[in-house]
């Protein structure tokens, strides 16, 4: 739930929000895109390397597809330091380190590509929604591709893992 409310000394309204949503998924998409080489290195099974090659190629559009949204509404692409998404990069990167060379390493880039996806996924869906009600239509179809590729993503990373990756790190079931 939220803090307690800040006095400002001018009210944000749904167009702040969606700008700051922009910002943070501009710097999200560039750290992703900047991570995406080693975790496609260090993965062993052929159909997660070819499906995390394609979403790092995807990533690259979704940058520029930021950049094409900013200009729509007169701004200056701009990235503003996004938490979340260094958090769940960094946790990435120790589960690589814990399970990178063991039968469960393929299973732990799942897990942790899939925080990812699922992060995109939320703040994508939200800002498609806030384009809508601000009446940017144009803005809110461009969100809704990208949208659409995170959720095809997440949907690849879960047959990887269902079809041999899970098995190959031991799972019985």
């Amino acid at each position: 739930m939220p803090a307690a409310k800040k006095k400002t000394t001018t009210e944000k309204g749904l167009i702040d929000l969606f700008e700051h949503g922009l910002k943070d998924m501009y710097y999200a998409e560039k750290q992703i895109y900047k991570a995406l080489p080693k975790i496609i290195k260090a993965a062993s099974d052929a159909d997660l390397k070819a499906g995390l090659t394609a979403h790092r190629e995807e990533t690259a559009t979704q940058i520029s597809r930021l950049e094409e949204i900013f200009g729509m509404m007169g701004k200056k692409p701009q990235a503003v330091k996004c938490e979340a998404i260094d958090g769940i990069l960094k946790e990435g990167d120790g589960l690589l380190e814990d399970f990178g060379s063991t039968p469960a390493g393929d299973a732990a880039i799942v897990f942790s590509c899939q925080a990812v996806e699922h992060y995109e996924i939320t703040r994508y869906g939200s800002m498609k929604t806030y384009a809508a009600e601000l009446g940017h239509d144009d803005i809110a179809s461009l969100l809704n591709e990208t949208l659409s590729e995170e959720k095809n993503a997440d949907t690849t990373l879960s047959k990887v893992a269902l079809s041999r990756v899970n098995f190959a790190a031991g799972a019985t079931a």
